[in-house]
């Protein structure tokens, strides 16, 4: 499913227009995205919770040359799922 998908999908639901539900979905992700950016986790009760894992710099391999190279620090975001959320996809 991608956003078009979901955005045709809600609109269904919702009994809303795909151009406001488009807007909605829009203004979750950003949302989402910007609160994430600022450090702070959301948490959607029974569906997941997003978060930012810092990953520490390492030294990597470059496969065809063999040279080491320096991987930089990261922020990488992260996704689990809730209770509710697994149980219905088991």
């Amino acid at each position: 499913m991608n956003k078009n998908d979901l955005v045709a999908a809600v609109a269904s639901r919702s009994g809303l227009s795909k151009a406001d539900t488009a807007k909605a979905v829009d203004g979750v992700i950003d949302s989402i995205t910007s609160s994430l950016s600022g450090g702070t986790e959301v948490r959607l009760v029974g569906f997941g919770t997003f978060s930012v894992s810092r990953r520490a710099a390492t030294t990597g391999r470059n496969p065809r040359t063999g040279e080491r190279i320096q991987i930089p620090a990261s922020n990488q975001p992260k996704f689990k799922a809730g209770k509710a959320l697994k149980s219905a996809v088991n």
